[in-house]
């Protein structure tokens, strides 16, 4: 039994992730701000975690085998934590985002088409923070989500007290209503409702991971493994936009309707025009072996579909 701290885990993969290390057996604690209460048999701590002192004053005496942060998204956050669990835990994991390699939001090296990006393409040792930054204003956090993650993950990473590592993870699907991003939902009704989908004339493929999955990975990083530094977390397989309709026209039994946008115009969710896949090759040296995104998106589409009202042929 270990002891394993969440800080978030309320909904989505956070919650399954809390579910998972309670039958696991490890005793859990989770921080939130006490909107959503978790399980039974799991300790639950009501903090702001923006409010250093409250957030210390909660944790009091304890000390944990590892931390899971869910809800890191700016440097100042990353700060308070690095304080706050100095030498009260072993192993910090931060859960991080494939967005911090997109080179629409910072000056990154090109990558070219079909090659897929390791780690060290963004390189937290050496990435430059700035705390004096709008980050406690939700439109610029918004705005700049990559960016913030980038400096939370550069924070940690110099951080004294504990391991680190940032589990940088690929876009997440599944679960029908659960998905309460809606990216999926966007797709499986518009195609349903022969609706048009905005792509662009060249989409570049992306990589995606199932919900469950991605809390495997989570208890892997936080209870069976030692290393650091940042790890990609993605199922096997590239899709562009255009492949993740056909999946959905198979289900749905309509064809879908792509409406071409320009490159730089908004388009829907998934379609890029711009090329910055992950490679999952760390974490599988690591010893995390992968789905491939084919075997488990068709049944993630049915999901969506018997969530939503949209019609079907």
């Amino acid at each position: 039994m270990q002891r394993i701290c969440v800080i978030g885990g309320s909904r989505y993969f956070g919650k399954l992730l809390v579910e998972r290390l309670l039958a696991g057996g490890h005793h859990v604690t989770v921080i939130n701000r006490g909107t959503t209460r978790p399980p039974v048999g799991v300790e639950h701590l009501v903090a702001d975690r923006d409010d250093e002192a409250a957030l210390v004053a909660a944790l009091g005496p304890r000390t944990f085998d590892a931390v899971v942060d869910q809800v890191c998204y700016t440097p100042v956050q990353a700060a308070i934590a690095a304080r706050a669990f100095a030498d009260r835990t072993r192993r910090y994991v931060m859960t991080s985002t494939i967005e911090v390699y997109d080179p629409a939001t910072a000056a990154l090296p090109t990558v070219p088409a079909g090659t897929q990006v390791r780690e060290t393409h963004v390189d937290p040792r050496a990435w430059q923070v700035a705390m004096d930054l709008p980050w406690h204003d939700e439109g610029y956090l918004a705005a700049h989500y990559a960016e913030g993650k980038r400096q939370a993950e550069a924070v940690l990473t110099r951080a004294r007290g504990f391991a680190f590592t940032a589990v940088r993870s690929a876009h997440v699907l599944g679960g029908g209503s659960q998905e309460f991003t809606g990216r999926l939902a966007h797709y499986t009704e518009r195609v349903a409702r022969g609706e048009a989908i905005a792509v662009h004339a060249d989409a570049l493929p992306t990589v995606f991971i199932h919900h469950e999955e991605l809390a495997d990975l989570l208890l892997w990083a936080a209870t069976a493994t030692a290393f650091t530094g940042p790890v990609n977390a993605c199922s096997d397989g590239l899709l562009d936009v255009r492949d993740l309709t056909a999946i959905v026209a198979a289900w749905t039994g309509r064809e879908p309707v792509h409406e071409t946008v320009a490159a730089g115009e908004a388009a829907s969710p998934f379609s890029y025009d711009r090329h910055y896949a992950m490679s999952n090759s760390r974490a599988k040296q690591l010893g995390f072996a992968f789905s491939r995104t084919t075997d488990w998106l068709p049944r993630a589409v049915a999901e969506a579909l018997a969530a939503s009202t949209a019609p079907t042929a």
